[in-house]
Formats: C-alpha cells, sequence, structure tokens
C-alpha cells in the first residue's frame, strides 16, 4: 500500500477525525486518529496488516506485541499473517504496562504493532516491557507515524504512513487560546495521560 491508499483508507473509515483533541500523550492537536473505526473492517484491517507483514517477510518473528488497547486488533491480525503468536500488555493497576495475561519466553523474536505512534511513549513502554521478559525485538509496525520520523526508538520502525501532523503542550495549545472545547478520545483514562 503506497502512503496516500493508507490516508485515504482512514479518511474513508472516519478513522482521521479534526477539531480539538488531548493525545494519549497529554499533547494537544487539531487532528486524531482513531484506527479502531479502521479496524473494525475485517477486510481492511487484513490489507493494512498485509502491507505491514511484508516488511518483515524476512525477520524472524515469533511474538507480535501491541499496546492495548490501540494496538490489540492489528497485532492479532499481522500474527496471523507471519504465523506468529499474538500478545498484548495493558496497564496494571499502578498505570505501567504489563504482560498481565501473557508471557515472551527469553530469546523469543518480538515485533512490536501500533496504531499511531505520536512521541512513542507506550511504543517505548511496551519495548521495555518485551525485553524485561528476555524477549528480543525485531522491529515495530505501525500504521501510522504522526511524529514524521522524528521518535527514535533504537529499533526498526516501519510505518505505512509518516506524517508530520500539528501537536502542542496544553501551555501552548492556540486551539485552547481560542477556547475550542477539548475532546479526550484516547484510551487512556485521563489520570494515567498527565
Amino acid at each position: 500500500m503506497t502512503p496516500e491508499e493508507v490516508e485515504k483508507l482512514l479518511e474513508s473509515t472516519g478513522a482521521i477525525r479534526r477539531g480539538h483533541f488531548q493525545l494519549s500523550s497529554g499533547l494537544h492537536s487539531p487532528v486524531y486518529v482513531q484506527c479502531a473505526l479502521l479496524f473494525q473492517h475485517p477486510g481492511q484491517t487484513s490489507r493494512v496488516a498485509d502491507a505491514l507483514a511484508q516488511w518483515f517477510d524476512n525477520t524472524p518473528v515469533d511474538v507480535v506485541a501491541a499496546p492495548a488497547l490501540g494496538g490489540i486488533v492489528l497485532g492479532y491480525e499481522l500474527a496471523r499473517q507471519l504465523g506468529a503468536r499474538a500478545v498484548f500488555v495493558e496497564r496494571n493497576p499502578e498505570g505501567r504496562l504489563a504482560l498481565r495475561r501473557f508471557r515472551v519466553n527469553p530469546g523469543e523474536h518480538v515485533l512490536v504493532a501500533e496504531d499511531v505512534l505520536t512521541t512513542g511513549g507506550s511504543t517505548q513502554e511496551t519495548l521495555d516491557v518485551v525485553k524485561q521478559a528476555g524477549g528480543n525485538v525485531v522491529g515495530i509496525a505501525a500504521v501510522l507515524d504522526r511524529s514524521g520520523g522524528q521518535v527514535k526508538l533504537g529499533v526498526p520502525l516501519r510505518a505505512l504512513l509518516s506524517q508530520k501532523l500539528e501537536t502542542y503542550s496544553p501551555e501552548q495549545c492556540p486551539l485552547c487560546r481560542q477556547g475550542q472545547p477539548i475532546e479526550k478520545p484516547g484510551s487512556r483514562p485521563v489520570s494515567a495521560q498527565e
């Protein structure tokens, strides 16, 4: 899939929203990408996962790990296409990502699946959890890198679409200064975002 095809797919499924949003990172933005609206269509999700899987065809992958909630569907479909296990990390009662339901065995080759990458915070947390379990992270597969390639996590990152989408700290947000109401559509509770 070309970046243009991915962007058109996100637009046609309503995954790209415009307004005033607080992202899971805590940053504000006039653009929010809700990949769940794309992932509700299994055929389209399969196409996206296939395009990502092709980049990792010659890479050993035993496990695909995704941060909950956004990456679960993508991680599952990517694992299916790569013939790997699918696991996800989720927030524990202290608010940190953890392998609460699954194991990653020492030495297993792990691909991290992410729907949207902004600052790389939850992706880095996922990498740390996998490494602590003894997994060998072989790369990151993402639908959208909204940092435009600015985030560096020390492993190969492949994103179907990479664009520098505007983000602001809450203190510098022009949308807040204009008095526009803010939406907080992310999967992380507000207390964990701040």
